[in-house]
């Protein structure tokens, strides 16, 4: 009987086992999809990113643009002359020609410093030199490269983004 009760409680942690590590299974596919089907925090592994320039007062920004609709709505509108503002002191701002497409896209993201931004609800660019909360309506275009502290002085900053061509 109690030879029976072991093998009982062994059949019974096997089993356990094997589903801790089928739900372990499950959980890395389901971010290696996420991650892997042209999410917002990261470029597509079926596009090579695309590269831009920003020149500041002389000095060259690189930045990679995520491949998302609205990124490439983005692209489509360079090369382009902004003017950045400076906002909030964590932002650097600037309307665009005009709205960009938003299929698809997150409800909204958390910045970091270098995080290249649109702002749905304005219709504009924003540029974080520092992080700030969460805020709904923003999403992710791209990221600063190299270069971030020309975009770190108060503005108005005269701007040229322009594509990187190998």
């Amino acid at each position: 009987m109690e030879k029976s009760i072991q093998l009982h409680f062994c059949r019974l942690r096997r089993e356990a086992l094997a589903l801790s590590i089928n739900l372990v299974l499950g959980m890395l596919a389901c971010n290696s999809s996420a991650s892997s089907s042209g999410g917002a925090s990261s470029p597509s592994s079926k596009e090579p990113a695309m590269k831009i320039r920003l020149s500041v007062d002389h000095q060259v920004v690189t930045a990679t643009l995520y491949d998302n609709a609205t990124a490439r709505d983005f692209a489509a509108l360079l090369p382009l002359s902004l003017t950045l503002e400076d906002y909030a002191v964590i932002e650097r701002i600037s309307n665009l020609p005009r709205k960009l497409a938003t299929a698809d896209a997150p409800a909204g993201m958390t910045p970091e410093p270098g995080d290249i931004t649109y702002y749905a609800p304005w219709g504009n660019l924003a540029i974080f030199v520092d992080g700030r909360p969460y805020a709904g309506g923003l999403l992710p275009l791209g990221k600063v490269d190299t270069g971030l502290p020309a975009l770190e002085r108060s503005g108005p900053l005269k701007v040229m983004i322009e594509r990187v061509t190998n």
